[in-house]
């Protein structure tokens, strides 16, 4: 059994809250333990009070062994082949004696919050590759298509020493962004034969994406594929200079019959070296975390405003407003927020 595969704590239960299990479950992590990993993952992506004040103790102990990794930010069309694309450079990676983490979002029902969670089922070799570890998350309908928890799983991960780490997001959309304020590089894919649906990504995703591949570049595709790479080309020249200096990338892949792969690991090397010669992996770092400070406030203001009792009976004033015609949406929110609001 590998080191990456020991459980060093298998009796650690999210339950049991003393300082003496959260140093157990840190030292897991720092032996590079995967369950205990999974289970710290688990702890922070609870919405248990409770549960909240142990993981903020224990993203504390992990702090100091963070931020060594490369974060990897993978969004593409519906069916362009992320998973395939993660599975494939993974493999590569691991070959060449890297660790690799892949945070996986599953899309959730709006309805149920239930989701599929079946990236591991996705990835099969790359699962079962002791050198890696895949964590499904489930959405739950959270902005951008990335789990609430998904920057403190980056963060814990480097702590258990994965040098690489990959988020594959639900889907390219106007919330899909998101992702970009929490990765070093962030990868658009597609598929051949884009010439409509090219038009349907938003121009801000086109701009903010570092690299730009087409995948399934074989078989009767590959005409399709070279298309696609060529107008996706012509597009690029329109957009404005960056500040960091950086061209962006366009490439063709075969994700499936690994074609390319190498080809992309340079494109990948070559934009960490050009990033850490104009140091900018450490500005953009600075600036993501102020902006999921103003995320994690206002999302933690909405919580805890929405809970009170206060607003529930406010709230259920505004609705029979609403529903009586009465007064509308605007009017009842300005009504309710000048009521509570005290500055």
């Amino acid at each position: 059994m590998t080191p990456e595969h020991t459980h060093i704590n298998p009796d650690f239960k999210l339950n049991r809250t003393n300082n003496t299990d959260i140093k157990k479950l840190f030292a897991g992590i720092k032996e590079h333990d995967t369950l205990s990993l999974s289970k710290a993952i688990t702890l922070i992506e609870s919405n248990n009070k409770k549960h909240r004040s142990i993981a903020s103790e224990l993203i504390k102990l992990c702090l100091p062994l963070s931020g060594k990794s490369w974060r990897i930010g993978i969004t593409g069309t519906p069916g362009a082949g992320k998973s395939t694309l993660i599975e494939a450079l993974g493999n590569y990676y691991c070959e060449l004696g890297k660790k690799i983490a892949v945070l996986a979002i599953d899309p959730s029902s709006t309805i149920t919050k239930g989701s599929i969670l079946g990236d591991k089922t996705r990835m099969e070799k790359l699962s079962v590759n002791p050198r890696a570890f895949i964590r499904p998350s489930a959405s739950a309908g959270t902005l951008g298509g990335v789990a609430r928890a998904t920057s403190e799983a980056i963060l814990l991960c480097e702590a258990a020493g994965y040098e690489i780490i990959m988020i594959e997001t639900v889907g390219v959309g106007q919330s899909e962004t998101e992702v970009h304020n929490m990765v070093d590089l962030f990868i658009l894919l597609t598929g051949p034969a884009a010439g409509d649906e090219l038009q349907g990504i938003k121009r801000g995703i086109m701009e903010m994406a570092d690299i730009i591949l087409v995948n399934k570049y074989d078989g009767d595709l590959k005409t399709a594929a070279k298309n696609s790479l060529n107008q996706i080309k012509n597009a690029l020249h329109l957009f404005p200079p960056r500040a960091d200096n950086w061209m962006v990338k366009a490439a063709l892949v075969s994700a499936l019959y690994n074609e390319g792969i190498e080809n992309i690991s340079k494109i990948i090397d070559n934009y960490f070296l050009h990033q850490q010669a104009y140091n900018s992996i450490e500005e953009k770092r600075k600036k993501q975390e102020l902006y999921r400070l103003n995320k994690y406030i206002e999302q933690s203001l909405f919580n805890h405003f929405i809970n009170s009792e206060k607003a529930k009976k406010l709230l259920d004033e505004a609705k029979k407003s609403i529903l009586l015609q009465k007064s509308n949406a605007y009017l009842e929110a300005d009504k309710i927020l000048n009521s509570i609001l005290k500055f």
